[in-house]
């Protein structure tokens, strides 16, 4: 993932779902039990601009278009330097859905912002390839990247490969639920989200140690329990 150029940020908006609000990263102290990825990210920009200043819009749940319909207009009324946009991975993980169509709102509001001014920054989704149940929509992700990236060459936004991130093909930078990142991995995206930015941090992120080796029978039961209370919720 190639930085964009240096940036001066003095204001940052983020717009998504539960991915960008910071679900599966728990932190009491705030009003929705969350830190997140974005938080973090503020929190480095805030720390060398004592006007800086910082909205996540971002909302658990939310479908593509009810992100762009609730969320840009707001965002575009703060007249922010950054936005960044993570949307769709709700419509991804239902049983149909048409990607082509589902991208239009996210290219007009992707303009929308660049006419405005804004830099931004998009996020390509997950490879499910390794995972069970969920790696058959690896297909619908491909789909969606390919857009993601096409979007962002037209309108000269920067990206965030999630794709290509192999780090979180570690289950322990995830949730249990597998679908939301974990606080290890909501601190490797903002990492990744800083490094794309350019912006110059002291983030540290220890080396995993190696993980216990599983049988294939304790790693089909543990695949199992999890289908059962997690995934079909999602693809039925």
């Amino acid at each position: 993932m190639g930085a964009m150029a240096r940036l001066t940020i003095g204001s940052y908006v983020a717009l998504g779902d539960s991915f960008t609000e910071g679900v599966g990263d728990p932190d009491p102290t705030r009003p929705n039990g969350v830190r997140g990825w974005a938080d973090r990210v503020a929190e480095v920009l805030g720390s060398v601009d004592d006007g800086f200043s910082y909205a996540n819009l971002a909302i658990r749940g939310r479908k593509l278009r009810q992100v762009v319909d609730e969320q840009l207009e707001p965002a575009l009324a703060l007249r922010p330097d950054l936005v960044t946009v993570y949307a769709g991975g709700n419509d991804i993980l239902r049983p149909s859905v048409d990607i082509d169509a589902m991208m239009a709102p996210y290219d007009d509001a992707v303009a929308r912002l660049r006419q405005a001014g804004t830099q931004v920054l998009l996020f390509t989704g997950f490879d499910l390839g390794q995972a069970p149940v969920l790696g058959r929509l690896r297909g619908r992700v491909a789909v969606y990247n390919e857009i993601v990236r096409e979007v962002a060459d037209t309108h000269g936004a920067g990206i965030v490969d999630f794709w290509r991130m192999r780090e979180h093909r570690d289950w322990r930078l995830w949730d249990v639920d597998r679908i939301h990142m974990s606080t290890l991995g909501h601190r490797h995206m903002a990492v990744a989200v800083l490094d794309v930015l350019g912006v110059p941090h002291d983030v540290r992120l220890d080396p995993l140690a190696a993980e216990l080796p599983r049988t294939r029978a304790e790693q089909r039961r543990a695949d199992l329990a999890w289908a059962r209370t997690h995934a079909t919720p999602w693809v039925q």
